[in-house]
């Protein structure tokens, strides 16, 4: 029990402190895992509001792809990315991997679905008659799917905060693409890992209360975001 509490005592003065390795591997979390939102929300938010507010063959597939791939296996992908960027990949002349990019990829691939079928169920939920007006009053396909958007933006929200939840405390594809590399892919997840292995506790008893937080604050506004007034 002696130990615990010495781990826990160390990881607060780590973080009290400032610890730069600390806040470097907090950081390049945040960042690795920031990018890969946004890049899913460029590409999640636009399939979600395409499969939601149109019809077209394939429509039922691609909702089907959606829904299957939001609990996509990390080690899959991670083995998919690794694949792809390998020397013998098809994408090996780029040298992305074991670079923040490799991560990014992979975290974008995990948090895609998850944003477009979010993305796909708010745009549905919103009231028919707002198309509807949208459309007679003269509006172009992109002009009523951008009104529904903004309609549905709390759920949007909620979207890209699973979808940043879901990649944040990932460790399979992190790992496999990422190689654990101190100061250029060592992030909160893998970081946990390797000193816990090493039994080293408080760098990761400080790293689990930051993953701790953060996951907190994801759920908190998920909960908060819906009760937010329009």
């Amino acid at each position: 029990m002696d130990y615990i509490l010495t781990g826990l005592k160390e990881a607060f003065r780590l973080l009290l402190t400032f610890d730069r390795e600390t806040y470097t591997i907090i950081l390049l979390s945040l960042r690795i895992s920031g990018t890969a939102v946004l890049l899913a929300s460029c590409l999640g938010i636009p399939l979600g509001a395409l499969v939601g507010l149109h019809k077209f063959p394939g429509r039922g597939v691609i909702t089907t792809i959606l829904n299957t791939c939001f609990a996509l296996p990390t080690v899959v992908v991670g083995l998919f990315v690794y694949l792809l960027l390998s020397r013998q990949g098809p994408l090996g002349m780029l040298g992305l991997l074991y670079t923040p990019g490799a991560m990014i990829t992979a975290q974008t691939i995990l948090a895609t679905p998850i944003i477009g079928a979010l993305s796909l169920v708010a745009v549905r939920s919103v009231d028919p008659a707002i198309t509807k007006s949208a459309i007679s009053l003269g509006a172009t396909g992109i002009q009523t799917t951008l009104t529904v958007l903004r309609e549905a933006k709390v759920a949007i929200l909620a979207a890209l905060i699973a979808g940043f939840g879901r990649v944040i405390t990932e460790i399979g594809a992190a790992m496999i693409v990422g190689g654990n590399i101190r100061g250029v892919t060592r992030v909160m997840s893998t970081a946990i890992a390797l000193e816990t292995g090493k039994g080293s506790f408080s760098l990761a008893l400080a790293l689990g209360i930051i993953l701790l937080l953060i996951a907190f604050l994801v759920n908190a506004g998920l909960y908060y975001l819906p009760r937010i007034r329009e």
